[in-house]
This record gives structure tokens, C-alpha cells and sequence, in this order.
């Protein structure tokens, strides 16, 4: 697919095919999209948690999400639990320090920009994502067995849509953005 045509399509998708599989390959060409991002001097904290088999997917979406986001992705076919390790990016690596204000908010941008190239693969490749905030970080840190030392950011639904999403209204250029 050409790169802004698949820029473009991408879609939150709510409603999934339950009668087609994500396969375990299929994520490691997510991830594998993934680790190409940038990230803070190269410490690539990103960490990824796939959830594929149909048991552990079902349990899941009933144990870790609450009601409103399991129902959004009913017959989704995999998650992953997008995580980042802490006090890395953002801080000195000698001192253990914040190198600015943010601190770990450079965790989280890094694991957004990781999250976005794993997004476009998937549009990429045919598959339909959701990125859900709302979830229930103690329970999946648990199931998943999740370190302590990594923060869970955001739980995304993959799957391929039953049907095409609509494209919600986008700003415009000077909305958003001022020139200098």
C-alpha cells in the first residue's frame, strides 16, 4: 500500500471479523515495524505483550478491560500490551536522574512513536487496531506477568475489521500549526 494512502485509511476499528485469525508471525511484523522508530538515544524501551491464543484473548478482554472496550472488540483475534521500562528514557544513564522536566514522559512518547509504526503496519497488512487507555493495569501486569519496573501504557485490539470504518473529521493544517 503507498505509504500516504495507508496514513490515510488507518481507522480505530470497534467491529471485528471473528472468523479470521492474527497469527503469531503476523505480530512480529507489527513489532518488528515497531522497533524501527526512533527512540531516546537508541535505549528502545518499548516492550510488547501478545495476547494470541483464543482462550487467553477471551479471558483477557473479559478480566482486563472493562465492559464498554470488550464489547468494542469482540472477535478481535489478538492484543497487545504496549509497555515501556521505566527511569531509562529521560534520565541519565549514570546519575539516574531526569535529564529534563518530563522524565518518564519520554517513555511514553518513544512507546508512541513505536505504537504508531506497529499501527501503519497493521493498516498496511490489511488489519484493523484500537488502541484502548482504559483498562485494568494491575490485572493485566498479573496475568501477563509484567515487571514492575515497566509501565503499561495502552492495551491495542488487532484483528480484521468485519467492516470499513468511516473517517472521523480531521482539523485543518492552520488549526493546528503556526508558521514562523
Amino acid at each position: 500500500m503507498e505509504f500516504d494512502k495507508t496514513i490515510e485509511t488507518r481507522r480505530s476499528i470497534r467491529n471485528y471479523d471473528a472468523t479470521k485469525d492474527v497469527t503469531k508471525e503476523t505480530l512480529e511484523k507489527l513489532i518488528y515495524a515497531a522497533i524501527q522508530a526512533p527512540s531516546w538515544k537508541n535505549t528502545q524501551t518499548a516492550r510488547y505483550y501478545c495476547v494470541v491464543s483464543k482462550e487467553m484473548t477471551e479471558k483477557f478482554r473479559n478480566e482486563c478491560l472493562p465492559e464498554f472496550n470488550a464489547k468494542r472488540c469482540e472477535g478481535v483475534s489478538a492484543f497487545i500490551v504496549a509497555a515501556f521500562e521505566k527511569n531509562i528514557s529521560g534520565f541519565n544513564t549514570e546519575t539516574g536522574e531526569k535529564t529534563n522536566e518530563l522524565g518518564n514522559g519520554w517513555g511514553i512518547y518513544d512507546l508512541g512513536l513505536h505504537n504508531e509504526n506497529l499501527l501503519l503496519k497493521a493498516a498496511d497488512l490489511g488489519l484493523g487496531t484500537l488502541v484502548m487507555g482504559i483498562r485494568d493495569t494491575e490485572k493485566i501486569a498479573q496475568m501477563l506477568n509484567i515487571p514492575e519496573n515497566e509501565c503499561i501504557v495502552s492495551v491495542i485490539a488487532v484483528g480484521y475489521p468485519a467492516k470499513e470504518a468511516v473517517k472521523p473529521k480531521r482539523k485543518h493544517i492552520e488549526d493546528i500549526a503556526k508558521f514562523f
